[in-house]
């Protein structure tokens, strides 16, 4: 009869858990480029730094916050909308032709209108299990359409604003009201996906949609309000637009697609899905709006805005895409 062996298990070197240096000050990279952002056009502009700069600079972030926040939600589920700016400035015409007669009732309608576009998109993506970025490019061409042709191809003139000119309030005679509310949605994004199983969800879909699945996760339904969300950041943007602008364009929107991006980027949320935050995109947006209104400050013409949000785009890809999840690059 044979004795039984006892193996012992080999004492192996400790793993060290938490994430590294170079991890802890990859996640306070937004927070540093504004700082040194904000110290740079002050030393190049001391004006920069006054009341009436930061207020203008902050109205002028705080569309690109909720667009950013909204789209923030895709990208955490590994994918991307890139119909969100689309998206707004067909709303922005929409709100402009329905506040005579709906009056107060035009803001709410126009960013329901704006979720369940983004929730068909949704559906279309999980459904007919087509790419999202396919999906909202198509999306893209189809609103940029329709704006064109409600709005007979002009401006619309909002002729009675007093609905929505509370957004050009400012809370304590300083701050704008219209960042006050985009700090309001990114805050309320956070706290509802902290305290529901909605960040796990996201999470688990973005890491391993397929490992999501077998743990039970409702991916499908996750993608779809994100989607949801996303379209509803859109509305809600066009509103903030349209009570700077007095009116509605089928193009209005359309230069903050780029910005939006870049400000999720740059804030750190990974382009391939599962890790980020909307508060690291709110970061993202105002370094990304610094950069919008430092240029000109600078003495650099505005025409290369759009090279420096390419190339924003592509280094900040580099640094947090997650190399593993994409095997092979085409």
């Amino acid at each position: 009869m044979s004795t039984p062996v006892t193996v012992k298990p080999t004492a192996g070197p400790a793993l060290k858990g938490g994430p590294g240096p170079a991890q802890r000050l990859t996640s306070f990279m937004p927070l540093i480029a504004l700082a040194v952002l904000l110290a740079a056009l002050t030393i190049a502009d001391p004006e920069f730094l006054t009341q009436r700069s930061l207020t203008a600079a902050a109205r002028t972030a705080a569309p690109l916050i909720v667009l950013a926040a909204g789209a923030t939600l895709v990208v955490l589920c590994g994918g991307i909308d890139l119909s969100i700016a689309a998206l707004a400035s067909v709303s922005t015409v929409l709100l402009a032709l329905w506040l005579p007669d709906l009056g107060a009732l035009a803001t709410p309608a126009v960013i329901l209108v704006a979720a369940a576009i983004g929730a068909v998109q949704g559906v279309a993506h999980v459904l007919l299990r087509i790419p999202s970025f396919i999906v909202t490019l198509g999306g893209l061409s189809i609103f940029s359409a329709v704006a064109l042709v409600v709005s007979g191809a002009g401006t619309v003139r909002v002729v009675d604003d007093s609905t929505i000119s509370w957004l050009d309030l400012y809370v304590g005679g300083y701050v704008p009201m219209s960042l006050a509310v985009a700090l309001i949605v990114v805050a309320l994004i956070s706290v509802i996906l902290k305290a529901t199983p909605l960040h796990s969800w996201i999470s688990a879909t973005g890491y391993s949609e397929s490992a999501a699945r077998l743990a039970g996760t409702p991916v499908d339904l996750v993608k779809i309000g994100a989607f949801c969300v996303s379209g509803a950041c859109a509305g809600l943007a066009a509103v903030m637009l349209v009570s700077r602008q007095f009116s509605g364009s089928p193009t209005m929107a359309d230069n903050l697609l780029l910005p939006a991006v870049a400000a999720i980027v740059v804030g750190g949320t990974a382009i391939t899905g599962g890790h980020g935050s909307v508060w690291r995109s709110l970061a993202g947006a105002l370094v990304v709006t610094l950069l919008r209104v430092g240029l000109p400050i600078v003495g650099v013409p505005s025409a290369y805005e759009q090279i420096l949000y390419g190339a924003i785009i592509v280094a900040a890809v580099a640094l947090t895409l997650d190399r593993s999840k994409v095997l092979i690059i085409k």
